[in-house]
Protein backbone atom coordinates (compact mmCIF):
# COMPACT_ATOMS: atom_id res chain seq x y z
CA UNK A 1 0.00 0.00 0.00
CA UNK A 2 1.43 3.51 -0.55
CA UNK A 3 1.79 6.06 1.92
CA UNK A 4 -1.40 8.08 0.55
CA UNK A 5 -3.17 5.01 0.84
CA UNK A 6 -2.14 4.44 4.39
CA UNK A 7 -2.60 7.89 5.03
CA UNK A 8 -6.08 7.64 3.69
CA UNK A 9 -7.00 4.85 5.96
CA UNK A 10 -5.63 6.03 8.92
CA UNK A 11 -7.90 9.35 8.38
CA UNK A 12 -10.50 7.20 7.77
CA UNK A 13 -10.15 5.04 10.66
CA UNK A 14 -9.79 8.60 12.94
CA UNK A 15 -13.09 9.49 11.79
CA UNK A 16 -15.12 6.65 12.08
CA UNK A 17 -15.95 6.06 15.53
CA UNK A 18 -17.00 9.85 15.28
CA UNK A 19 -19.02 9.34 12.34
CA UNK A 20 -20.77 6.40 13.96
CA UNK A 21 -21.68 8.57 17.16
CA UNK A 22 -22.93 11.45 15.39
CA UNK A 23 -24.90 9.24 13.29
CA UNK A 24 -26.58 7.41 15.89
CA UNK A 25 -27.38 10.07 18.02
CA UNK A 26 -28.19 12.80 15.38
CA UNK A 27 -28.33 11.70 11.78
CA UNK A 28 -30.23 8.90 12.50
CA UNK A 29 -33.00 10.61 14.71
CA UNK A 30 -33.68 13.21 12.01
CA UNK A 31 -35.11 10.66 9.50
CA UNK A 32 -36.91 8.60 12.26
CA UNK A 33 -38.56 11.72 13.24
CA UNK A 34 -39.06 12.52 9.99
CA UNK A 35 -41.37 9.48 9.60
CA UNK A 36 -43.00 9.46 12.66
CA UNK A 37 -44.35 12.96 11.79
CA UNK A 38 -46.32 10.80 8.77
CA UNK A 39 -48.25 8.88 11.96
CA UNK A 40 -50.91 10.36 14.66
CA UNK A 41 -49.00 8.79 17.84
CA UNK A 42 -48.91 9.62 21.62
CA UNK A 43 -45.72 8.01 22.53
CA UNK A 44 -47.39 4.95 23.25
CA UNK A 45 -49.04 2.55 22.08
CA UNK A 46 -50.18 1.91 18.53
CA UNK A 47 -49.30 4.53 15.91
CA UNK A 48 -51.52 5.99 12.71
CA UNK A 49 -50.59 6.42 9.52
CA UNK A 50 -52.04 10.05 8.53
CA UNK A 51 -49.79 11.09 5.64
CA UNK A 52 -48.99 14.65 5.04
CA UNK A 53 -52.01 15.74 8.01
CA UNK A 54 -49.31 16.81 10.62
CA UNK A 55 -47.59 18.75 7.84
CA UNK A 56 -50.82 20.78 6.97
CA UNK A 57 -51.74 21.57 10.39
CA UNK A 58 -48.53 22.84 10.91
CA UNK A 59 -48.95 25.29 8.28
CA UNK A 60 -52.33 26.13 8.88
CA UNK A 61 -51.43 27.06 12.46
CA UNK A 62 -51.43 30.88 12.92
CA UNK A 63 -49.06 30.09 16.29
CA UNK A 64 -46.78 28.04 13.95
CA UNK A 65 -46.38 31.48 12.01
CA UNK A 66 -46.01 33.32 14.95
CA UNK A 67 -43.22 31.20 15.93
CA UNK A 68 -41.52 31.19 12.57
CA UNK A 69 -41.52 35.17 12.62
CA UNK A 70 -40.52 35.43 16.17
CA UNK A 71 -37.37 33.11 15.24
CA UNK A 72 -36.70 34.84 12.28
CA UNK A 73 -36.56 38.13 14.89
CA UNK A 74 -33.59 36.15 17.10
CA UNK A 75 -31.50 35.05 13.50
CA UNK A 76 -31.82 38.73 12.56
CA UNK A 77 -31.06 39.98 15.75
CA UNK A 78 -28.42 37.08 16.33
CA UNK A 79 -26.78 37.66 13.05
CA UNK A 80 -26.43 41.72 13.33
CA UNK A 81 -25.41 41.67 17.25
CA UNK A 82 -23.47 38.67 17.56
CA UNK A 83 -21.20 38.96 14.35
CA UNK A 84 -20.72 42.34 14.48
CA UNK A 85 -19.63 42.51 18.50
CA UNK A 86 -17.30 39.45 17.82
CA UNK A 87 -15.36 40.72 15.29
CA UNK A 88 -14.85 43.94 16.52
CA UNK A 89 -13.77 42.41 19.79
CA UNK A 90 -11.56 40.21 17.88
CA UNK A 91 -9.70 43.37 16.46
CA UNK A 92 -9.22 44.68 19.72
CA UNK A 93 -8.60 41.60 21.55
CA UNK A 94 -6.46 39.86 19.13
CA UNK A 95 -3.26 40.76 20.58
CA UNK A 96 -2.10 38.20 23.73
CA UNK A 97 -1.36 40.22 26.45
CA UNK A 98 -2.65 39.43 30.11
CA UNK A 99 -5.30 41.91 29.77
CA UNK A 100 -6.82 40.82 26.48
CA UNK A 101 -7.06 37.02 27.47
CA UNK A 102 -8.83 38.04 30.52
CA UNK A 103 -11.23 40.18 28.84
CA UNK A 104 -11.73 36.78 25.96
CA UNK A 105 -12.38 34.41 28.89
CA UNK A 106 -14.83 37.00 30.34
CA UNK A 107 -16.93 37.41 26.90
CA UNK A 108 -16.61 33.28 26.33
CA UNK A 109 -17.89 32.86 30.19
CA UNK A 110 -21.60 32.80 29.24
CA UNK A 111 -20.83 29.83 27.02
CA UNK A 112 -19.64 27.66 30.18
CA UNK A 113 -22.68 29.07 32.53
CA UNK A 114 -25.85 26.92 31.93
CA UNK A 115 -28.72 28.21 30.04
CA UNK A 116 -31.30 27.99 32.62
CA UNK A 117 -28.70 30.23 34.91
CA UNK A 118 -28.31 32.60 32.54
CA UNK A 119 -31.91 33.04 31.81
CA UNK A 120 -32.44 33.17 35.79
CA UNK A 121 -30.41 36.39 35.77
CA UNK A 122 -31.45 37.88 32.53
CA UNK A 123 -35.44 37.17 34.13
CA UNK A 124 -34.77 38.84 37.57
CA UNK A 125 -32.98 41.88 35.74
CA UNK A 126 -36.18 42.24 33.45
CA UNK A 127 -38.41 41.87 36.25
CA UNK A 128 -41.16 44.73 36.50
CA UNK A 129 -40.91 45.06 40.03
CA UNK A 130 -37.36 44.04 41.67
CA UNK A 131 -35.43 44.10 38.31
CA UNK A 132 -32.60 45.94 38.16
CA UNK A 133 -32.64 47.40 34.55
CA UNK A 134 -36.18 49.51 36.03
CA UNK A 135 -34.28 50.18 39.07
CA UNK A 136 -31.59 52.25 37.09
CA UNK A 137 -33.73 53.97 34.50
CA UNK A 138 -36.13 55.47 37.39
CA UNK A 139 -32.51 56.34 39.12
CA UNK A 140 -31.40 58.56 36.22
CA UNK A 141 -34.71 59.71 36.03
CA UNK A 142 -36.00 58.30 33.31
CA UNK A 143 -39.20 56.77 34.42
CA UNK A 144 -40.69 56.65 31.21
CA UNK A 145 -38.67 54.19 29.94
CA UNK A 146 -40.02 51.32 32.65
CA UNK A 147 -41.56 48.67 30.94
CA UNK A 148 -42.90 45.10 31.65
CA UNK A 149 -40.38 44.10 29.35
CA UNK A 150 -40.83 40.50 29.25
CA UNK A 151 -44.50 41.11 29.28
CA UNK A 152 -45.42 43.32 27.35
CA UNK A 153 -46.26 42.04 23.69
CA UNK A 154 -44.83 45.02 21.98
CA UNK A 155 -41.09 44.47 22.99
CA UNK A 156 -40.77 40.75 24.70
CA UNK A 157 -39.11 39.33 21.90
CA UNK A 158 -36.44 42.37 21.75
CA UNK A 159 -36.42 42.12 25.24
CA UNK A 160 -35.27 38.27 25.00
CA UNK A 161 -32.95 39.13 21.83
CA UNK A 162 -30.68 40.74 24.24
CA UNK A 163 -29.61 37.93 26.22
CA UNK A 164 -29.62 35.55 23.34
CA UNK A 165 -26.75 37.84 21.91
CA UNK A 166 -25.17 38.54 25.11
CA UNK A 167 -24.60 34.92 25.96
CA UNK A 168 -23.11 33.23 22.27
CA UNK A 169 -20.48 36.30 20.80
CA UNK A 170 -17.84 34.20 22.75
CA UNK A 171 -17.34 31.27 20.46
CA UNK A 172 -17.59 33.88 17.12
CA UNK A 173 -14.93 35.98 19.22
CA UNK A 174 -12.36 32.84 19.28
CA UNK A 175 -13.48 32.28 15.71
CA UNK A 176 -13.30 35.39 14.56
CA UNK A 177 -9.61 35.84 16.37
CA UNK A 178 -8.04 32.61 14.68
CA UNK A 179 -9.16 33.84 11.58
CA UNK A 180 -7.63 37.31 11.94
CA UNK A 181 -4.27 35.83 13.13
CA UNK A 182 -4.14 34.09 10.24
CA UNK A 183 -3.41 37.07 8.18
CA UNK A 184 0.43 37.74 7.25
CA UNK A 185 1.85 40.49 9.02
CA UNK A 186 3.14 41.64 5.91
CA UNK A 187 -0.29 42.09 4.71
CA UNK A 188 -1.11 44.29 7.58
CA UNK A 189 2.26 46.45 7.08
CA UNK A 190 1.78 47.32 3.14
CA UNK A 191 -2.17 47.89 4.28
CA UNK A 192 -0.25 50.77 6.82
CA UNK A 193 2.04 52.00 4.17
CA UNK A 194 -0.81 52.18 1.88
CA UNK A 195 -3.10 54.14 4.76
CA UNK A 196 -5.59 51.50 5.14
CA UNK A 197 -6.17 52.15 8.89
CA UNK A 198 -9.17 51.90 11.00
CA UNK A 199 -12.23 51.16 9.27
CA UNK A 200 -10.42 50.76 5.69
CA UNK A 201 -8.51 48.34 8.20
CA UNK A 202 -11.89 46.48 8.12
CA UNK A 203 -13.63 46.75 5.37
CA UNK A 204 -10.73 46.21 2.87
CA UNK A 205 -9.00 43.88 3.98
CA UNK A 206 -9.58 42.34 7.22
CA UNK A 207 -13.55 40.98 6.26
CA UNK A 208 -11.93 40.29 2.37
CA UNK A 209 -9.62 37.98 3.57
CA UNK A 210 -11.78 35.99 6.62
CA UNK A 211 -15.23 35.81 4.22
CA UNK A 212 -15.09 31.89 4.48
CA UNK A 213 -15.06 32.35 8.35
CA UNK A 214 -17.46 35.01 8.28
CA UNK A 215 -19.87 32.55 5.95
CA UNK A 216 -19.33 30.09 7.81
CA UNK A 217 -20.35 31.92 11.38
CA UNK A 218 -23.57 32.97 9.74
CA UNK A 219 -24.67 29.48 8.87
CA UNK A 220 -23.66 28.79 13.03
CA UNK A 221 -25.68 31.60 14.44
CA UNK A 222 -28.72 30.67 11.51
CA UNK A 223 -29.16 27.00 12.81
CA UNK A 224 -28.46 27.92 16.83
CA UNK A 225 -31.03 30.66 16.54
CA UNK A 226 -33.62 28.38 15.07
CA UNK A 227 -33.07 25.48 17.71
CA UNK A 228 -33.23 28.59 20.58
CA UNK A 229 -34.81 26.93 23.43
CA UNK A 230 -33.84 27.26 26.44
CA UNK A 231 -33.31 30.70 27.40
CA UNK A 232 -36.37 31.72 25.80
CA UNK A 233 -38.54 28.95 28.19
CA UNK A 234 -36.67 29.60 31.17
CA UNK A 235 -37.54 33.42 30.60
CA UNK A 236 -41.02 33.73 29.52
CA UNK A 237 -42.08 29.94 28.56
CA UNK A 238 -43.21 31.30 25.60
CA UNK A 239 -45.96 33.57 26.77
CA UNK A 240 -47.58 36.11 27.81
CA UNK A 241 -50.31 34.58 25.15
CA UNK A 242 -47.31 32.96 23.47
CA UNK A 243 -46.02 36.00 22.18
CA UNK A 244 -42.63 34.95 22.44
CA UNK A 245 -43.34 31.34 21.27
CA UNK A 246 -40.26 30.18 19.08
CA UNK A 247 -40.78 26.79 16.75
CA UNK A 248 -38.37 24.81 19.72
CA UNK A 249 -41.23 25.57 22.54
CA UNK A 250 -43.71 25.31 20.01
CA UNK A 251 -42.64 21.89 19.03
CA UNK A 252 -41.63 21.14 22.94
CA UNK A 253 -45.06 22.26 23.57
CA UNK A 254 -47.03 20.59 21.35
CA UNK A 255 -45.06 17.61 22.13
CA UNK A 256 -44.04 16.69 25.45
CA UNK A 257 -47.94 18.93 27.04
CA UNK A 258 -50.06 17.67 24.99
CA UNK A 259 -48.65 14.37 23.84
CA UNK A 260 -48.70 14.93 20.26
CA UNK A 261 -45.57 13.51 19.56
CA UNK A 262 -45.98 12.65 15.85
CA UNK A 263 -47.23 16.58 15.28
CA UNK A 264 -43.85 17.45 17.13
CA UNK A 265 -42.15 15.04 15.01
CA UNK A 266 -43.45 16.82 11.93
CA UNK A 267 -43.30 19.95 13.56
CA UNK A 268 -38.82 18.95 13.75
CA UNK A 269 -38.54 18.14 10.54
CA UNK A 270 -40.20 21.45 9.40
CA UNK A 271 -37.71 23.30 11.56
CA UNK A 272 -34.61 21.09 9.92
CA UNK A 273 -36.40 22.32 6.30
CA UNK A 274 -36.82 25.83 7.26
CA UNK A 275 -32.55 26.42 8.63
CA UNK A 276 -31.99 24.61 5.32
CA UNK A 277 -33.76 27.03 3.16
CA UNK A 278 -32.28 29.64 5.32
CA UNK A 279 -28.68 28.76 5.11
CA UNK A 280 -29.06 27.74 1.86
CA UNK A 281 -30.44 31.48 1.26
CA UNK A 282 -27.65 33.13 3.29
CA UNK A 283 -25.00 31.47 1.09
CA UNK A 284 -26.13 32.39 -2.03
CA UNK A 285 -26.34 35.88 -1.16
CA UNK A 286 -22.97 35.92 -0.06
CA UNK A 287 -21.54 34.27 -2.91
CA UNK A 288 -18.44 36.34 -5.27
CA UNK A 289 -16.78 35.86 -7.39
Amino acid sequence: MTISGRLRTFIIIGLLPALLIYSVFVLIPIFWSAYYGFFSWKGIGASTFIGFDNYAEALRDPIFWRALKNNLIIVVASIGGQLPIALVLSLILRKSTLFQRFVRSAVFMPMVVASVVIGMIWGYIYHPQIGILNFILDTVGLESWIRDWLGDPGINMYSVSVPVIWANIGPYLILFISAIQNISSEIEDAAKIDGAVGGKWLYLIVIPMIWDTIKVAIVLCISGSLKAFDLIFVMTGGGPAQSTELLATYMYNNTFEVFRYGYGSAVSTLIIVISMILVLGSQLLMRRK
